[in-house]
């Protein structure tokens, strides 16, 4: 059933987008989903195949992808460090440990 609706579940591993999502926190993203700036989403960077898929905010598009940034702004790991990211999916929400929708929020609102 997910896999028709697109969706995917993914865990939070580290720091970067504290305080709106900690490590641990197990979320639910839809691939193929438009994105908006201001939007979780899942991404990866072209140029750092090693880095693996990372969660951040779109900030902006770009050509060739999105400019993506952390919500902790003393974590660097994101476009400021590693260019324009390739965005895979949109998060919807947190369904653990707190249930909470995060589509289309700014960092302010969440």
């Amino acid at each position: 059933m997910a896999k028709l609706l697109g969706l995917w579940a993914v865990l939070v591993r580290g720091p970067s987008m504290a305080p709106t999502l900690r490590s641990g926190d197990a979320l639910l993203a839809r691939r193929g989903a438009r994105v908006r700036p201001g939007d979780v989403v899942i991404a990866d960077f072209p140029h750092r195949p090693d880095i693996g898929l990372v969660v951040k905010r779109a900030v902006r598009a770009e050509s060739g992808g999105w400019w993506i940034e952390g919500d902790n702004e003393f974590v660097t790991d994101d476009s400021r460090s590693f260019g324009v990211a390739r965005v895979h999916a949109r998060v919807l929400g947190r369904y653990w440990p707190r249930p909470r929708l995060l589509a289309g929020r700014s960092p302010a609102a969440v």
